[in-house]
Parts: C-alpha cells; structure tokens; sequence
C-alpha cells in the first residue's frame, strides 16, 4: 500500500466518524488515531518514552 491509499482510508474513517456521530465522533476518532499512532512507534522501537517525559519535565532538551 501506497501513502495515498492509506490517506483516503484514513480520511474515509474519519468522514464517516463525523456524518455518524457528529463532531464530538469526529475529535473522538482523531483522538484515538493518535493514540494508536503513538503506541504503533513505541512498539516499533522508534519512540523512547522514558526520553520524550525526560524532555516533558525539562531534565533534558529535546535536542
């Protein structure tokens, strides 16, 4: 699959999300594809938790 693809199914979810639940199924579908986009990059080694609070609560720069 392509990036465009995966862009009109993504775009397609969440159109549906908006006509059926309105815009509160709209923020809501946003809000958990984001969830899942970040717990997909930690389990694929790409996002370091323990850094990204470390850079949170200013022990260390993000840099």
């Amino acid at each position: 699959m392509n990036l465009t693809v995966i862009g009109i199914a993504i775009g397609a979810f969440v159109a549906f999300m908006s006509f059926q639940f309105g815009a509160w199924g709209f923020i809501g579908s946003l809000i958990f594809m984001a969830i899942g986009a970040v717990l997909g990059r930690v389990l694929e080694g790409k996002v370091d938790l323990r850094r990204v609070w470390d850079a949170l609560s200013g022990r260390r720069s993000s840099s």
